[in-house]
């Protein structure tokens, strides 16, 4: 299982130390950019689930192109 925690810089090192003493858990950083791509993936794909359920509705990649 992969987790993705987001924590106070001043305390990041600490948490990281801490959890790679565990036999069962290995933890890394990642840069402020891939996190916020993570998050930007992560909402992309919870808007595609809404639009297949019917929940909200999708633009015509015409439209969004003719946007650019």
């Amino acid at each position: 299982m992969k987790v993705l925690v987001d924590v106070d810089d001043n305390k990041g090192n600490f948490i990281l130390e801490l959890l790679n003493n565990f036999s069962f858990a290995k933890a890394k950083s990642i840069s402020p950019a891939k996190a916020q791509l993570l998050e930007e993936i992560k909402e992309a794909v919870e808007n595609l689930n809404l639009v297949n359920q019917g929940k909200i509705k999708a633009r015509p990649a015409k439209e969004l192109l003719d946007e650019l």
